[in-house]
């Protein structure tokens, strides 16, 4: 599995239809679904997932006004539930010259009723991509995984959490797993020579803990992680812990992690709920890592130690409380292909 900051051929995205995720802010998600577009689109190409013909033309004329150039956007039909990406696309692997795409079983978190449609995006990318397919099993099922759960340095380090991927209860993914073959199937399936474990996830990410809220490669012996530093706080001790581990954590190298320290925003709510805002759901795209902000005093904090760690790229804020709302930014949005 690459490193996210090696070169794309392209980045998947599906236009925002789901009004149930965004509720009386569906327009506002499309607006910053739009800047992550126009950003994306000055160094490499957009491939944009859309349900039919009639949402194109007018999710068409409200990009054409606003910037994107419509004549360098690839589209494609594909009836889905939601726009994450990350999670119901396929993880693209490189064996030798060639392209694979791993899709492994999405069912919406084991939390949502609606997930069909999205079950079979990742094979509908896989396929325009022209990657061979990989569906990675155990015990005959085919395993149940989200791309924001994973993190890879391209050397063969991966970052995951144990909530999310072995934890039992409600948001169980491969019920009767042991760690040991969720190990196994990872190794073989991205080239994984060893995986990192955190504990925990932030409050109110309803995934149950995906590590591209937590923590991120930066490069082969980096990592970003978010702290709270707020005794108080719900995240204060969970993400102690989390930085506690990745200190006495080392690469494939046998080198210690360089651990960079991110801040986290302060407590976004709504209706009471607190939304999983994390600086630390930045994408990588080629020449250019977009960052959400969050109209915090650490926006600045945020994006300065991000342009430290990232000096040969645009470090580039995207305004996303509204795509907050739909409990996820830009990452979870996002997926990348990687050149061959």
């Amino acid at each position: 599995m690459p490193a996210e900051w090696e070169p794309h051929e392209a980045t998947w995205l599906a236009y925002p239809q789901n009004a149930s995720d965004w509720p009386g802010k569906l327009n506002s998600a499309r607006w910053a679904h739009l800047e992550i577009i126009r950003h994306l689109q000055r160094n490499e190409t957009v491939r944009l997932i859309v349900p039919e013909e009639k949402p194109w033309s007018q999710a068409r004329s409200i990009l054409q006004r606003n910037g994107v150039n419509i004549d360098d956007l690839e589209v494609h039909f594909c009836a889905s539930n939601r726009n994450w990406l990350r999670d119901s696309g396929p993880t693209f692997v490189r064996q030798g010259q060639k392209l694979h795409a791993v899709c492994w079983l999405f069912n919406a978190w084991a939390k949502y009723k609606d997930w069909q449609k999205d079950a079979r995006v990742g094979r509908f990318i896989a396929r325009r991509a022209g990657a061979e397919i990989i569906e990675p099993k155990i015990n005959g099922q085919v395993v149940c995984m989200e791309g924001g759960a994973i993190d890879c340095n391209g050397h063969g380090t991966l970052l995951t959490t144990e909530q999310c991927l072995l934890s039992e209860g409600p948001q169980t993914r491969n019920p009767c797993c042991t760690r040991d073959e969720i190990e196994s199937v990872l190794g073989k399936t991205l080239g994984v020579q060893q995986i990192l474990w955190l504990s925990r996830g932030i409050t109110g990410d309803d995934t149950g803990g995906h590590i591209d809220n937590l923590a991120r490669f930066a490069g082969s012996n980096r990592v970003v992680t978010i702290v709270e530093t707020d005794s108080r706080d719900v995240n204060h001790a969970p993400l102690l812990e989390n930085l506690r581990r990745l200190r006495g954590m080392h690469a494939e190298d046998g080198k210690p992690l360089e651990i960079v320290e991110l801040p986290m925003p302060r407590p976004v709510f709504y209706n009471s709920y607190r939304l999983p805002a994390s600086y630390a759901n930045f994408y990588i795209a080629n020449n250019l890592v977009l960052v959400p902000t969050f109209n915090d005093p650490n926006d600045r904090v945020a994006l300065r130690i991000l342009e430290q760690c990232f000096p040969d790229r645009e470090v580039c804020g995207i305004h996303s409380l509204d795509l907050l709302l739909g409990l996820g930014t830009l990452h979870c949005q996002t997926q990348q292909q990687p050149a061959i």
